[in-house]
């Protein structure tokens, strides 16, 4: 049977795994764009531009997050039990106290955002606050510590740049071969009756072209593994599954959307805020959370 630090090691392994996957995926066609173009300098010229755009968004990420979701700094003499509970878990979980926001929207929902533990802050919407129990809360903050304590932000950054990098360079590739750039390699292949080399340059272009929805499927993949992990944290930190579990059955009874859900943070809340109804079967692997329902299940399997 698993217990909590048994799940919190595998969702670490199989993240970090994916992650192998995708720096694999980056060299790979970092080799063959160098190896057609008989050049690295586009390659250099994506990376700069992929690392350019993604520290912007990654030091603004948490105003961008709160803005988007129309979030408003939370009162403790509106809200106190919200700021006990997260000091009780910030104090065992040896975290600073984050920065709280309300989101004036019925759907029960929350993230959490910022670059790092000293420059976090966590969003929850009233009809979280509305709805759950002290138990159920807790659950659900501890799981948005966790994203903080387990840098979650920092990996999701890189994750964006790797994604960005790849769409570029596929972009700027396949845009050269419409105009006809890059074609010495294929005629130098040709003359010189390399097979070889016509295949490789065949299936590489292949790859290159459906490369940035490869790169995409992992990006969800790697949420969704941190949503596990999460889950598995936040409940070891408070030393109870059972309240996390009964507070995502009682988002995942809520269907209707949230009225400020976006699809450049959905990622980040602790259920899709276009709706808590789970896919089933190759849908999965569109999504950005996993199946509550797997969730819930995982969470009363442990100890």
């Amino acid at each position: 049977m698993a217990t909590l630090y048994t799940q919190q090691d595998k969702n670490v392994r199989r993240t970090w795994f994916l992650m192998a996957i995708f720096l694999v995926l980056v060299v790979a066609i970092g080799w063959f764009i160098s190896w057609y173009y008989g050049s690295p300098i586009f390659i250099f010229a994506a990376i700069f531009i992929a690392l350019a755009m993604n520290i912007a968004s990654y030091w603004y990420s948490d105003k961008i997050s709160l803005s988007l979701a129309k979030a408003m700094p939370a009162k403790r003499e509106d809200d106190p039990q919200l700021f006990q509970v997260v000091e009780n878990l910030c104090i065992t979980a040896g975290l600073p106290m984050p920065k709280l926001y309300i989101i004036p929207d019925m759907a029960p929902n929350a993230f959490a955002t910022g670059r790092d533990k000293n420059h976090a802050a966590v969003a929850v919407t009233q009809g979280l606050l509305d709805m759950m129990d002290k138990n159920e809360l807790s659950g659900v903050l501890a799981h948005e510590l966790s994203h903080i304590g387990n840098r979650d932000i920092l990996l999701s950054t890189t994750v964006v740049v790797l994604v960005g990098f790849i769409s570029i360079i596929a972009y700027v590739f396949t845009r050269s071969m419409w105009f006809g750039v890059g074609g010495d390699r294929r005629g130098n292949s040709r003359n010189s009756g390399g097979q070889l080399g016509a295949i490789l340059a065949i299936i590489g272009i292949i790859f290159v072209i459906l490369s940035p929805i490869v790169a995409q499927l992992i990006q969800l993949a790697i949420s969704r593994k941190r949503e596990f992990l999460a889950d598995a944290d936040g409940a070891l930190l408070t030393r109870y599954p059972e309240g996390l579990a009964s507070a995502l059955e009682k988002i995942q009874s809520y269907s209707q959307p949230m009225g400020t859900a976006n699809n450049a943070t959905a990622h980040l809340y602790i259920s899709n805020p276009f709706g808590a109804k789970a896919g089933q079967g190759i849908a999965k692997l569109f999504m950005t959370h996993p199946p509550t329902s797997e969730r819930i299940a995982i969470l009363r399997g442990m100890e």
